[in-house]
């Protein structure tokens, strides 16, 4: 496996993609929020996806792109979280690119701490473990304690999946905060379209050299009743069939 190339110059831009649907009831906090972050020493562009959703959310979303950090995306039907992302990713300008979501689980308090180790020029690839505070369950859902259980247990059956096959040691490999260097998708080919895009963003970039550290953040998970949109069915398949394939085919 090859190492990445070096990087020692600071970066100073982030680009933050937002893949947003059917969130009307946190998107207007959610978009506030990253509106009113401030990092000392960076410049925000902020690129949001809105996948046509069914509840009004894009309503919400359109007089956002009136703030000049702003790059609005509306696709014109949903195609999935790996779709959107894929489409910020394409826009996408920055030195690093931030992947977050617009469902209010993750602190953007965290921001800082995932970008110093990538500012530093230390690391090209950085993960919010959200085992942050040592607990091997990541999900506690109040009103549906069985689900949250069968994620959790499938949580570490996956990890451990993964880790084997491309010989690494994480915890959180599903996490939403992927940060990384927008330099790392050169000559990337990215194809997934729902939640097995993470397995297949997280494998290509391993492959490609670029070994990701975790950093514990802040997580507060919501449940399907929530919002939450995994399916427990479907989804799983599609993760085994990425690694798979994306194990199996040159970086």
């Amino acid at each position: 496996m090859s190492a990445p190339p070096p990087f020692s110059l600071p970066a100073h831009s982030l680009s933050i993609v937002v893949p947003i649907y059917n969130e009307r009831a946190t998107i207007q906090t959610a978009l506030t929020a990253i509106l009113a972050k401030r990092i000392p020493g960076w410049t925000l562009e902020i690129i949001l996806v809105e996948s046509n959703s069914t509840d009004g959310t894009r309503e919400v979303v359109l007089p956002y792109a009136d703030d000049p950090r702003v790059k609005l995306i509306l696709e014109d039907r949903p195609r999935g979280k790996g779709h959107a992302v894929r489409a910020g990713f394409a826009q996408a300008t920055g030195d690093i690119i931030l992947i977050q979501d617009a469902d209010l689980e993750y602190d953007l308090n965290d921001y800082e701490r995932l970008l110093a180790p990538l500012a530093a020029g230390e690391e090209s690839f950085v993960l919010g473990s959200r085992h942050g505070h040592g607990s091997w369950a990541i999900r506690h859902f109040s009103d549906q304690p069985g689900q949250a259980l069968i994620l959790n247990c499938g949580h570490w059956g996956f990890t451990l999946l993964l880790n084997v096959a491309l010989g690494i040691w994480l915890r959180d490999p599903f996490t939403m905060y992927k940060v990384f260097r927008r330099d790392c998708l050169e000559g990337l080919t990215l194809e997934c379209n729902r939640f097995d895009f993470d397995w297949e963003l997280l494998i290509k970039l391993v492959r490609r050299g670029h070994r990701p550290i975790e950093i514990p953040v802040s997580y507060n998970s919501r449940s399907f009743k929530e919002g939450k949109k995994i399916s427990m069915f479907r989804d799983p398949l599609t993760w085994l069939w990425a690694l798979a394939k994306f194990r199996c085919q040159r970086p």
